[in-house]
C-alpha cells in the first residue's frame, strides 16, 4: 500500500545562519502545522507587518537563477531548495517555516543542518492520509545539452549525470539512487554546494555570494579543490545536484513516485520538469 499517515513536527525548532547570496544573518522557525496544510513559508510584509503565507508550490516560483525563489503578495523567500529537500526526504507533509529574512540560511551548504533540526523537533503522524502519486506516462524536458525525464516507477529514484569537461577536477560524474529517508541522510544530505574558481569574480560582480565562504561551499580549480576538510564523497558535486533536484521537485506539492533521469540540470530545468510532472500524476 502506498498510503501513509501525513506527518508534521512534534514541536517548533529554530535555526539561524547566513544567507549565501545576501550575506544577511537570518533566523528561521519550523513550526508544526495541521494536516492538509502543506509546506508553507511565512514572512512579514514590511508595509502591513502581517505574516504572508507563501506555499511551497510551483505557482509561487518567481526565480530560478542561482537558487530557487518563491513569491506571493510581493514577499519572497530565496534559496529554499536545501531545506525543501530535507523536508521531502523526511516525509514532512505539513509545516510552517517562518523566516526573519528573505534568504534561508545556507548552513554548511548542504542539507545536514536541516535534517538535524527536523530530528531535534521530532516527527509525528497525523490523522489524515497521503497517497504518493504515480505517473500515467513518461515526461521529459530538454534545452540544449540539458535533459530531464521522469518515468513511471514504484519508487522514487534519481539517476543524474554531471558533465564538466572544462574542469578536470569534476569531469563526468554519475550517481543513481533510490531516495529513501535513510539513503538521503547518508548519501545526499551531507553534500555541499560548489562553484568553479573562475566563476567567483562574475558572481561577486553580480552582487551574489556575499555570504559565501569555505564554511559553506566547495571551490573547484583545474589543478585542485579548495574546501574545509576533505570532500565528503569523491563525487560530491553530482550528489549535491541530486539534492537540489529533490528540493525543486518537491514544489509539485505532493509526494510522487518516479524514476527521474537528469543530465546537467539546474534549478530552471528542474522546475520545468516539475511542471510537466503535474499533468501526468494520477
Amino acid at each position: 500500500m502506498l498510503e501513509r499517515a501525513q506527518k508534521t513536527l512534534k514541536k517548533g525548532v529554530r535555526f539561524s545562519g547566513v544567507g549565501v547570496h545576501s550575506g544577511k544573518v537570518a533566523e528561521i522557525f519550523l513550526l508544526p502545522a495541521e494536516e492538509n496544510t502543506g509546506v508553507v513559508f511565512q514572512r512579514r510584509n514590511p508595509e502591513s507587518g502581517e505574516y504572508v503565507d507563501i506555499p511551497a508550490r510551483l505557482d509561487c516560483v518567481s526565480n530560478t537563477g542561482r537558487s530557487t525563489s518563491l513569491q506571493r503578495e510581493g514577499v519572497s523567500v530565496v534559496t529554499i531548495e536545501h531545506l525543501l529537500a530535507a523536508l521531502r526526504a523526511c516525509e514532512i507533509d505539513n509545516v510552517f517555516i517562518r523566516s526573519s529574512e528573505e534568504e534561508i540560511p545556507i548552513g554548511d551548504g548542504s542539507s545536514e543542518s536541516f535534517v538535524r533540526i527536523i530530528q531535534q523537533a521530532g516527527v509525528c503522524s497525523q490523522g489524515s492520509s497521503v497517497f504518493p502519486r504515480k505517473l500515467s506516462r513518461p515526461v521529459f524536458y530538454q534545452s540544449g545539452d540539458i535533459f530531464l525525464a521522469a518515468f513511471p516507477s514504484d519508487e522514487f529514484k534519481i539517476s543524474y549525470t554531471l558533465h564538466y569537461p572544462h574542469c578536470r577536477m569534476i569531469g563526468t560524474q554519475y550517481r543513481s539512487l533510490v531516495i529513501t529517508e535513510e539513503v538521503f541522510k547518508k548519501e545526499i544530505a551531507p553534500c555541499r554546494t560548489f562553484a568553479l574558481y573562475n566563476e567567483l569574480c562574475f558572481l561577486m560582480e553580480k552582487g551574489l555570494i556575499r555570504g559565501g565562504s569555505l564554511e559553506n561551499a566547495v571551490i573547484f580549480k583545474d589543478d585542485g579543490i579548495i574546501c574545509k576538510g576533505k570532500l565528503r564523497f569523491t563525487d560530491e558535486p553530482v550528489r549535491h545536484k541530486m539534492l537540489d533536484l529533490i528540493g525543486d521537485l518537491s514544489l509539485v506539492g505532493q509526494p510522487f513516485l518516479a524514476h527521474v533521469v537528469a543530465v546537467g540540470s539546474g534549478h530552471s530545468s528542474n522546475i520545468a520538469l516539475a511542471k510537466e510532472l503535474v499533468s501526468v500524476l494520477q
